[in-house]
């Protein structure tokens, strides 16, 4: 029986994806992919590339980045219908996540709504955080220390209580916060204990500290921070 598969793709890197992402991918008739900008393939889609063979056909779908819930509701609807019309025709059709399926993804959305009428399976990517950390060489916890992932997006208030409480904090999205974040950090010197990395595993990955930035720095978006309390 057909199902519709979710498969994270990793942070960037397309030898990051998983063995069994990969076998996932080969196996597709279909693949729904985030429309880029300019309509060309999204950054998923050009991670695995490499992996796509030359007969599957591929659905790009503009997936709306805005605030208002119903508009992006409705468009995912829209999409979760059109997969579910392929499922029941007998095809295998998948959707590329960057990073891990379960970490701020679309299509946890999009598969909740399809979980109601076909088969649904999911396969985990590596997260950026983990290979964030991986690339450095540092662990992003030991023995009795915590871990917390927030956006930035999140009040000022429940961002610094976050922070106080644990000792490593991943901070995501935080192009669209950095000057929250910066006060904060800086408040509690701790600006030189995060790292910033844009890009990462992907060309042109720059890594920094947060002190190397001012707080009005324009930032792409997909950069992340990492604050380790703990020297490293």
């Amino acid at each position: 029986m057909a199902k519709f598969w979710g498969i994270g793709v990793g942070p960037g890197d397309s030898e990051l994806l998983t063995v069994k992402a990969v076998n996932a991918i080969k196996k597709l008739d279909i693949l729904y992919a985030p429309q880029a900008h300019k309509g060309g393939p999204s950054v998923a889609e050009k991670i695995a590339a490499p992996y796509l063979s030359e007969n599957l056909e591929i659905k790009r779908r503009h997936f709306p980045m805005v605030k208002d819930w119903e508009v992006k509701a409705k468009a995912w609807q829209a999409i979760a219908n059109e997969i579910i019309a392929d499922v029941k025709a007998g095809k295998e059709v998948g959707f590329l996540t960057l990073g891990d399926t379960s970490v701020y993804s679309t299509y946890s959305y999009i598969a909740e709504m399809v979980a109601v009428q076909v088969e649904v399976e999911t396969i985990a990517g590596i997260a950026s955080y983990t290979q964030i950390a991986a690339n450095m060489s540092v662990p992003l916890m030991l023995d009795e220390e915590s871990l917390a992932i927030v956006p930035a997006t999140t009040s000022e208030e429940r961002l610094a209580r976050i922070i106080d409480d644990h000792d490593n904090v991943v901070i995501m999205k935080i192009a669209t916060g950095l000057g929250k974040v910066y006060r904060i950090l800086k408040e509690r010197r701790l600006l030189t204990s995060t790292t910033v990395v844009t890009n990462a595993t992907m060309e042109g990955q720059v890594t920094k500290r947060l002190s190397e930035y001012s707080p009005d720095a324009k930032l792409p978006y997909f950069t992340t921070a990492l604050l380790k309390k703990k020297p490293y």
